[in-house]
């Protein structure tokens, strides 16, 4: 954590909505004890933004265009075992949030909650505990019961991420630049994914994706 004032907890919010972040920041701002240091549309951005300012929170959503809020957790917990990561998504498909938290979150609240979950979960992470919207809590616990694994169930965080950028038509080219990788570490990875899910097309990896919450739905119709 950082050295500042313990009455205050700095927030690094980050989001590729610009009209999200604004809404959000103006919310958490309002708390006389919350100051956003910096802001990001990126988990690149995100990374350089955290060497930078040390936030005591990070606020993330999960998907973004690039490398994921997945990736982005990952990366900033290998630089810092203090902070304190939340997720921030539209996405709450159980498969999906414990991938978050294997890679590294500390919490998960929706965009559906009210506003005064997100503020309490901030609070929660901050003080060390693990924070989840009511909405999340109830299909963790759905989940626990359901007798079938789902196949993001059998991938590590990784593989989930590159599953995520296939479905969302990334190459294998710009996969590898935007996680650092070689084109053929990606198509290892590919593979891998296939083989684990049982899967032979990139059509039915598309999907598993969309079923699990790893890609956005569509915009509606004009």
């Amino acid at each position: 954590m950082t050295g500042r004032a313990a009455a205050t907890i700095s927030i690094l919010l980050v989001d590729d909505h610009p009209i999200v972040r604004q809404g959000y920041r103006r919310v958490l701002e309002h708390q006389g004890d919350f100051r956003v240091v910096a802001e990001a549309d990126g988990a690149a951005v995100a990374y350089a933004a955290f060497k930078s300012h040390t936030p005591d929170v990070v606020v993330l959503d999960i998907s973004m265009p690039g490398a994921s809020g997945l990736e982005a957790i990952r990366k900033l917990r290998t630089r810092s075992d203090d902070v304190r990561i939340l997720v921030f998504s539209m996405h709450g498909e159980a498969p999906l949030v414990k991938a978050a938290f294997a890679a590294g979150a500390n919490g998960y609240v929706t965009k559906s909650s009210e506003p005064t979950a997100l503020i309490r979960a901030i609070r929660a992470v901050t003080r060390g505990e693990r924070a989840l919207s009511d909405d999340i809590a109830h299909a963790l616990a759905a989940d626990s019961l359901d007798p079938q694994r789902s196949k993001l169930d059998l991938l590590g965080e990784r593989e989930i991420e590159i599953l995520r950028q296939i479905a969302a038509g990334a190459t294998k080219e710009e996969i590898a630049a935007h996680l650092n990788l070689s084109t053929k570490t990606v198509q290892n990875y590919h593979y891998l994914v296939k083989a684990k899910t049982g899967l032979r097309t990139d059509a039915q990896l598309v999907r598993l994706a969309a079923e699990c919450g790893l890609t956005d739905p569509p915009p509606p119709p004009r």
